[in-house]
């Protein structure tokens, strides 16, 4: 992908197309920038996949709370529920999802599909968080409670800074699913054309004329870009030893 949206248009219809190409050029991604609505439909992916990230992290890590620290009926078959939920297939949700935002008039809006996106995430947030929560022992946030602090106070002092891997983990898987995630985006914007993200928007490089694939690597290097520097920033912290020597210490 990345060699060919460096490569020449005569080099990529070449009858002998070679590994490396023979010179280097920025046309590709010139005309990937330059095409109509790509900072619109950018904005609008970073805005559903933050909206998705956040909403999915505040709503998980209750839930993992609530299920890694407390005993309360119906806790085994929350669990199980949330265990099916994660391996449902996100395609047998497709029409079900558009019946719903129709006749709610919920199409055509970001807002839309953050939602949905966050209904795809939370099941896998919570099953992480809820693992990463019970290896932070219990006895930390006793102590804290001891000397003073509040249930609250102790959880958000003692036990959300050991989080941070969980929290950074989960919230790398949610950002590449939405991220690149095409079906729901593809039907649920209609009419409104602005609203589109960007893997909608790879689609535009191909019409009846062909397929401009010199432009389409290009767009596609773009998108791939912010995941994989997300990853590469994140990568070192998502470890979850992180939380093997609180008790030590």
């Amino acid at each position: 992908m990345v060699l060919t949206a460096f490569r020449p248009t005569r080099d990529i219809q070449s009858e002998t197309p070679g590994f490396l190409p023979g010179s280097v050029t920025l046309e590709h991604f010139r005309a990937a920038v330059a095409a109509d609505g790509f900072w619109i439909f950018w904005r609008n992916s970073l805005l559903v996949t933050a909206g998705c990230v956040l909403l999915a992290l505040v709503v998980a890590l209750a839930a993992a709370f609530a299920v890694a620290r407390m005993n309360w009926r119906g806790r085994r078959a929350f669990v199980l529920m949330v265990f099916l939920a994660q391996v449902a297939p996100w395609e047998a949700l497709l029409i079900p999802m558009y019946v719903i935002a129709r006749d709610a008039d919920l199409l055509d809006r970001l807002a839309t599909l953050s939602l949905i996106y966050f209904m795809v995430t939370l099941p896998f947030t919570i099953v992480t968080l809820r693992s990463f929560l019970a290896a932070v022992p219990a006895e930390l946030e006793e102590a804290a409670q001891v000397d003073g602090c509040t249930r609250a106070a102790a959880f958000r002092r003692v036990t959300l800074p050991l989080l941070a891997p969980g929290l950074l983990a989960t919230s790398l898987f949610g950002f590449i699913t939405a991220w690149n995630e095409f079906a729901f985006a593809n039907m649920l914007i209609i009419k409104n054309q602005d609203d589109r993200t960007l893997p909608v928007w790879l689609s535009s490089f191909s019409n009846v004329f062909g397929t401009d694939w010199g432009a389409t690597m290009a767009a596609s290097t773009l998108f791939a870009l912010p995941v994989l520097v997300l990853f590469l920033v994140l990568q070192g912290r998502v470890a979850a030893g992180m939380t093997g020597g609180a008790v030590k210490g």
